[in-house]
C-alpha cells in the first residue's frame, strides 16, 4: 500500500489540530510544526474543509479547527476522503472482480488484505495518535521487530544464495 504525500501531510496536520483543539491553528503554524510545504498544505486544507474534516476562520486569531471531536475521526475516513476506497485493484473494488481458475483465490487475498487494513485504519482516531494512545492490536503489530524491516523483492536465486529475504 502506498500512502501519498498528500495523505501523510493531511493526517499530520489533522493530528496537530487534534493536539490543539482548544484554539484555531493557522496554516503557517501547521506547515512549520509538521515541516510541510506551505502552499501544498493550503491546498490540502482546502480539500479537508471541502470534505468536512475541518472548519476555517479568517482574520486575526483565525485558523483551522477539527469539525468533529478528534476521537470521532478515524484514519480510514481521511484516507477514503482524499483517495477513495482503501483497496482498489485495477480501478475496481475487490468484491467486484471475477477471476477464472486457477486465480480465483486471488480475490480472497485482496478481500483479506482490505479487512486487515480496515482493522487498523478504522480503529485508530486522531485522538489516539495525538494522545499517544494507539489501540493495543496496533501496538502489538508494530511491536514485531520484523514490522520495522522493509522487504524488497529478491529473485528466488538470490534468496537461495543468501538464505534470507531483504
Amino acid at each position: 500500500m502506498r500512502i501519498s504525500a498528500k495523505t501523510d501531510y493531511a493526517l499530520r496536520a489533522l493530528t496537530q489540530l487534534a493536539a490543539h483543539a482548544d484554539r484555531p491553528v493557522s496554516s503557517e503554524e501547521l506547515a512549520q510544526g509538521q515541516e510541510i510545504p506551505h502552499k501544498f498544505l493550503e491546498a490540502i486544507m482546502a480539500e479537508l474543509r471541502r470534505t468536512g474534516f475541518i472548519t476555517s476562520q479568517r482574520g486575526i486569531g483565525g485558523g483551522h479547527r477539527l469539525r468533529l471531536p478528534a476521537d470521532q475521526v478515524v484514519i480510514a475516513d481521511v484516507i477514503r476522503a482524499l483517495n477513495g476506497p482503501l483497496t482498489v485493484i485495477r480501478g475496481e473494488c475487490p468484491q467486484d472482480i471475477e477471476y477464472g481458475p486457477p486465480s480465483e483465490g486471488l480475490r480472497i487475498v485482496w478481500i483479506a488484505m482490505r479487512a486487515t487494513l480496515r482493522s487498523i485504519l478504522e480503529s485508530v482516531t486522531l485522538a489516539d495518535i495525538a494522545g499517544g494512545t494507539l489501540p493495543g492490536h496496533v501496538r502489538e503489530l508494530a511491536g514485531d521487530p520484523d514490522a520495522w524491516v522493509t522487504h524488497w523483492f529478491q529473485s528466488p536465486g538470490q534468496i537461495q544464495e543468501t538464505g534470507r529475504k531483504v
